[in-house]
């Protein structure tokens, strides 16, 4: 019996601790008014409102942010030097990958034909 009342008690004190949640007005609740329902619909509107000229300011600030981006990269920015450099140093890679494949191909055939017998294609 004690231990009831005990958890009675608790339930009893969690139940009033927990805030009752808050509803949005209902426009068809029979308590709300014309004149209540038409600003809950202005402070609807006006919400929505301001939330999309929120967005269209951040959206014009990331475009924005974009473009200066963009214009640096291309102009004579450390950055755009950096990318200049980096650009030629692959082509540089490219070109000298070419030239070692081509230099091993040689190698294996020089290597190739000493196994088969010319000794002149051997290295010395």
């Amino acid at each position: 019996m004690r231990v009831a009342r005990s958890v009675l008690a608790l339930a009893l004190v969690t139940c009033m601790s927990i805030p009752a949640p808050l509803f949005a007005d209902d426009p068809r609740d029979a308590a709300m008014t014309p004149e209540a329902i038409a600003k809950d619909a202005a402070t609807i509107r006006r919400l929505n409102r301001e939330q999309l000229d929120y967005v269209r300011r951040r959206d014009a600030g990331y475009a924005q942010a974009w473009r200066d981006h963009e214009a640096a990269r291309d102009s004579g920015s450390r950055y755009a030097r950096d990318r200049r450099a980096y650009e030629e140093g692959q082509a540089d890679y490219a070109a000298q990958r070419r030239q070692y494949e081509r230099d091993m191909r040689a190698w294996r055939k020089d290597v190739a034909a000493c196994n088969a017998g010319n000794y002149n294609r051997c290295a010395r």
